[in-house]
């Protein structure tokens, strides 16, 4: 951990709301963007960068510095925006409105479009893959943070690859 990373971490846990607003403005962007890929809609993913935060704030004098506050949020995170997916037992519809594009490079576009192949993905499946191939979790690590089979996890992940590579072949 960085020396002006762990002194930010002492003074969010001292009460300094001003530290804390920059501890938020460092991570907001890679909360958000987990929790989009997880629940594919914009109105949850802010929901659960919200919950997030609220965790860390109140969970922060329990960090012991075991591991990079990175991975220790990420964790979080992952595991706020799941409790939302499991919460919404209903078919999502996907939010088109999308987030506004600007001059962005090939590689971003083609991330971008890969990002909204994956938002089309069912439910479950989006889950798996994003789990799995985004952000590297095994199998059995996804069977219980889902509450399903590893059977089942194995089986959505390959339908998640079987479609998305369905719609890139179409595109082209």
């Amino acid at each position: 951990m960085l020396q002006d990373e762990r002194t930010m971490l002492h003074l969010v846990i001292a009460g300094d709301k001003a530290a804390y607003e920059q501890l938020y403005k460092n991570y907001l962007g890679r909360v958000y963007a987990i929790s989009l890929r997880l629940l594919a809609n914009q109105a949850k993913a802010e929901e659960a960068v919200q919950e997030t935060f609220i965790k860390v704030w109140q969970q922060l004098p329990r960090f012991r510095g075991d591991s990079q506050f990175a991975t220790w949020l990420h964790r979080i995170a992952v595991s706020t925006a799941i409790d939302i997916w499991r919460q919404d037992k209903v078919a999502r519809l996907i939010d088109e409105t999308g987030v506004e594009l600007t001059e962005i490079t090939q590689q971003e576009q083609e991330q971008h479009q890969l990002d909204k192949l994956i938002l089309r993905l069912p439910h479950q499946a989006r889950a798996v893959f994003v789990l799995f191939a985004v952000e590297g979790y095994q199998h059995q690590e996804i069977a219980s943070l889902l509450n399903i089979a590893e059977g089942s996890s194995k089986a959505q992940y390959h339908r998640a690859r079987q479609l998305l590579q369905e719609w890139l072949n179409a595109k082209q």
